[in-house]
């Protein structure tokens, strides 16, 4: 009996997956247990595990092809065993899913799409011959137009049902750029097209020179990737339906940063060191802890108080941002909490992290100042009920005794959700934290 090999639900908020790489080939043998193929998720690119022993006979969903959580994307099976049937029921699952492109081609084939697959059209135009005027291409024929400057609009498709191919475009790019003259295109003299003169009637009146036609695409839409579809999603579920309101409070960082310059030099023999960011992180922990109903999350019809303090820690990556997480942040010393921050910010990065690293946190903490951003508002992610906007350290002319100084100031502000922190606890909670980061002494008390 033939296994079914299913797009796993390999994150907690998983809703479809893309098939990276399959690490086995049709015709391979299997075991249950093996790892098969690597599955980008909405936040990492995970390994997909098989469930069963065999061969692997067929590939539904080729590599760059999206399929819905609990999808056939492959069979496993004895190799005389008969699967059409299978095939069958899961190329139509497949066309009911309206899934997109990357469907039913071998792993070292440019993958064609679930409904080119199920087609009989002739290969022509690379326009599709639905109304909305699609262009079937592979992702690798996109990316390398893309690339070359060619308007996929103007190319003839050699595959499966007029489906543009990467030889297709390497065609076009072979004959190189053309010029018009009139409504006539002749390549132009030696840049990759053969050079031939531009014939004109003795008798015709002067004109204009040629005029280059520019060869590059006006436009191109690029395909979401699993994680900025989940973003648009939460974005959408957040500044909607949560009623935000922000809090910006300014923070004089002068002991903060003379504090981390002291526990740079103690660290330095180590070979370690610490951020501003780092510093800020344990200063909200330890506020948080004093301010418990601010560490919380809206369940609609409760509100959960969290006795321990996970702080989320916004990560800018290829694709968006993902919150890795610090646990227990209160119970941690900075110098274990920046650690902590590179090691798993590196792994966001190269999308290594495990479900548990980037989601359960209490809190979270998004800093842009390292970008030049001075002041901004950080959208909820629920169901937390708080997220700190952290912009750069300014030096700035501040009056202090009547007397005009210079000091180095940095804004932070508190998005809310009003469900669960009003107003005056929002502005407690900051006043604290200003309080520990201006007294990084504080922290420890």
């Amino acid at each position: 009996m033939a296994t079914k090999v299913h797009m796993e639900a390999l994150s907690p908020t998983m809703e479809e997956g893309q098939v990276v790489k399959w690490l086995k080939s049709e015709g391979d043998g299997v075991t249950s247990g093996d790892v098969i193929a690597e599955i980008e998720t909405d936040k990492a690119t995970m390994e997909l595990i098989a469930r069963g022993d065999g061969i692997l006979r067929a590939i539904l969903v080729g590599e760059g092809g999206t399929a819905p959580v609990g999808e056939v994307i492959a069979l496993i099976g004895a190799a005389d065993e008969d699967i059409s049937e299978f095939q069958a029921a899961a190329l139509a699952a497949s066309e009911a899913n309206g899934a997109g492109e990357g469907g039913g081609a071998p792993p070292d084939a440019e993958p064609a799409s679930r409904t080119d697959a199920a087609a009989g059209e002739a290969p022509a135009s690379g326009l599709d011959s639905a109304t909305d005027g699609r262009i079937k291409a592979s992702p690798l024929a996109r990316r390398l137009a893309a690339e070359s400057g060619v308007e996929l609009s103007t190319v003839s498709g050699s595959g499966p049902a007029g489906r543009i191919v990467k030889r297709d475009i390497e065609a076009v790019i072979a004959a190189g750029p053309t010029i018009s003259v009139g409504a006539a295109e002749t390549p132009v003299p030696g840049v990759g097209g053969t050079a031939a003169p531009i014939s004109a009637s003795p008798a015709a009146a002067p004109t204009a020179a040629p005029v280059l036609v520019p060869s590059g695409a006006e436009f191109e839409d690029v395909p979401l990737s699993q994680m900025r579809k989940t973003i648009a999603r939460r974005l959408a579920e957040s500044l909607g339906p949560v009623p935000h309101f922000f809090l910006t409070i300014e923070v004089d960082m002068g002991r903060a940063m003379e504090a981390r310059r002291t526990i740079n030099a103690m660290l330095e023999r180590e070979g370690r060191k610490i951020s501003l960011n780092d510093l800020i992180i344990r200063a909200t922990a330890a506020a948080l802890k004093r301010h418990p109903a601010c560490n919380a999350h809206w369940l609609g019809d409760s509100i959960r108080l969290f006795n321990r303090v996970h702080i989320g820690v916004a990560v800018a990556v290829e694709d968006g941002l993902i919150t890795p997480i610090v646990r227990d942040a209160d119970l941690k010393g900075v110098a274990h909490i920046g650690a902590e921050v590179r090691e798993l910010a590196g792994r966001a990065r190269e999308k290594k992290l495990q479900p548990d690293e980037y989601t359960g946190a209490t809190f979270s903490i998004s800093n842009l100042g390292m970008f030049g951003i001075q002041e901004f508002t950080a959208v909820i992610n629920p169901p937390e009920a708080g997220i700190l906007a952290v912009g750069g350290v300014e030096e700035i002319p501040v009056v202090e005794a009547g007397q005009v100084v210079v000091r180095s100031r940095m804004k932070i502000t508190m998005s809310c959700d009003h469900r669960v922190i009003d107003g005056a606890l929002g502005a407690t909670f900051l006043a604290t934290l200003k309080g520990m980061l201006e007294e990084p002494a504080a922290i420890l008390v």
